[in-house]
């Protein structure tokens, strides 16, 4: 009891002085602030940042692989000549990884070529991508419809003229009604909408099915050559439950050596890609500007701590005839250290909560403007806030120890 009751006059003691002398209490914020703001804001950019890219890569699907000629992720000595010469995935060692791989939950052939324009009667929507899959597809990448279906085994096998378009293309044709039994005209082709999907938005890697229009590999290939470097084709494979991506991607790589008959000591002339290669490669970017922020931020705090402990050594000096009463009058010498240490630490810590405040007040209009969503994590807040007690405990306690080691006789006669 005793203590608390120390605690409370020490800080109605910090309080008083905070508010007797506010343009000095808000110069000494200042630093504190944008130290705080800087930190938070940072790692909250960075954080939603990762949470978005990282939607985006899940919609690839965790445990598939992706077999092409080019590598996802280059170097600064990227032998691309190599990789030019290699063969695109073919429709017969897609046909064979359909026998061959038994861990594999779903193996899909697809092609896509943009710029596309589709017709339904006077309306037209430019700037879509046609998608050519095989039936697998809705097992190797993860998407929702908002109506009708998918293919069906028969759709697929003999090249039916039908389609599943995205949202925005399904907006624009058929403004009043239901898309799905329409007709719709794509590469001089009449065909049969069966399904619409569910409205998405841009990703952060840019991909969406809201302009897309999938149609069965066996009927594209009837109108153009699906095996064409033009095209860059690729083969999905995910893999079964509980098989890892690095088990699929070891079968895989046995499997096609197999196909094109490497011999032991030739080279793949085949890419394997998943999506832990873009994750890994995010994770270095993240963990390089989470160092940026925090270095900035840390000499925005260091400067805010240099000044609140100049400010506080100018209280003392300011307080000292204060502080020689005090002592006469029985005040004990960790009371006046605790006084002067809330002071450092309430400063700090109004400075941090500004900070916070300016970053909840930017995540706000972020979030309106862009219709972005941030991630304000609860772990960020706790550590600005710790920090800004942090530096007050640092920049108090110097100017706090000398004003408790005051004599009193010498401290009343300063004046």
């Amino acid at each position: 009891m005793l203590f608390l009751k120390l605690f409370r006059e020490s800080f109605l003691f910090a309080f008083d002085a905070l508010r007797q002398n506010k343009l000095r209490t808000l110069l000494s914020l200042l630093g504190v602030t944008i130290g705080i703001f800087t930190i938070i804001a940072v790692f909250s950019a960075v954080d939603t940042l990762r949470n978005n890219l990282r939607a985006s890569v899940d919609k690839l699907g965790n445990n598939s692989v992706y077999i092409g000629k080019w590598p996802w992720m280059g170097s600064n000595d990227f032998p691309w000549w190599k990789y030019m010469q290699r063969p695109v995935p073919k429709l017969r060692e897609f046909e064979e990884l359909q026998k061959r791989m038994p861990d594999a939950a779903g193996i899909s052939y697809e092609i896509a070529f943009d710029g596309r324009t589709i017709k339904y009667l006077s309306h037209t929507v430019s700037g879509t991508l046609i998608n050519a899959v095989a039936q697998d597809y809705n097992k190797v990448w993860n998407f929702n419809l908002q109506s009708g279906r998918y293919f069906t085994d028969m759709d697929s096998r003999t090249g039916a003229p039908v389609a599943v378009i995205g949202y925005d293309i399904a907006e624009n044709l058929f403004p009043d009604g239901s898309a799905v039994g329409k007709q719709i005209k794509v590469m001089g082709h009449n065909i049969t909408i069966i399904g619409v999907f569910t409205k998405e938005g841009n990703d952060m890697l840019g991909n969406s099915d809201d302009k897309n229009v999938l149609v069965p590999i066996n009927f594209v290939k009837n109108i153009i050559d699906v095996q064409s470097d033009n095209y860059q084709p690729q083969i999905v494979v995910r893999g079964a439950k509980g098989v890892t991506v690095d088990e699929v991607q070891s079968q895989l790589r046995q499997i096609m050596r197999s196909i094109r008959r490497l011999r032991p000591n030739e080279d793949d002339n085949f890419e394997l890609n998943n999506s832990t290669i873009v994750s890994n490669g995010l994770d270095q970017l993240f963990g390089i500007v989470d160092i940026a922020g925090a270095i900035i931020g840390g000499f925005s705090i260091l400067v805010g701590g240099f000044g609140i402990a100049n400010i506080m050594f100018v209280s003392v000096k300011e307080r000292t005839n204060i502080i020689g009463i005090q002592k006469s009058l029985g005040a004990k010498n960790y009371f006046i250290l605790l006084q002067f240490l809330l002071e450092s630490i309430v400063l700090c810590l109004m400075g941090g909560l500004i900070g916070l405040l300016l970053v909840l007040l930017g995540t706000l209009a972020v979030e309106a403007a862009a219709h972005i969503k941030i991630v304000l994590d609860t772990s960020n807040i706790i550590w600005g806030i710790g920090i800004s007690v942090g530096i007050g405990i640092i920049s108090g306690i110097i100017p706090a120890y000398f004003a408790s080691r005051l004599n009193p006789v010498e401290a009343i006669r300063s004046n």
